[in-house]
């Protein structure tokens, strides 16, 4: 894909900062049931990481795919992209590291709380 040096630039200092949060354990990741994917919500946008292999097996492209809630816009970039592949496959490493031991958990799931703010509207 071609693209501009300088949106190249942001997308690698987003990246890594997302990769920073996610060390600090600012950025909470989660896995979803029945799959190896992660996601995350960070400045109301959906994060995933996918898809469901193992960071350490090889040959397996790997996405960062972003989303705002609000917007159907969309960013994906991928391990293959020759400028911020190498980034992704950081963060993948981190995130799986930082969540392996984390429950799965259904995003989709209708509780409670969720109940409560639908009422409130």
């Amino acid at each position: 894909m071609v693209r501009n040096p300088a949106t190249t630039e942001k997308l690698r200092n987003l990246i890594s900062k997302i990769e920073a949060s996610t060390e600090s354990g600012d950025l909470h990741w989660e896995r979803q049931v029945g799959s190896a994917h992660r996601y995350a919500r960070l400045n109301n946008s959906l994060l995933i990481l996918g898809p469901a292999t193992p960071a350490n097996e090889l040959g397996v492209p790997r996405y960062l795919f972003i989303t705002p809630f609000d917007s159907p816009d969309c960013i994906e970039i991928n391990t293959d992209d020759s400028d911020l592949g190498a980034a992704v496959m950081k963060l993948v490493r981190t995130v799986d590291d930082r969540s392996q031991h984390e429950p799965p958990t259904d995003p989709f799931a209708v509780t409670e709380q969720m109940l409560e703010r639908l009422e409130s509207t």
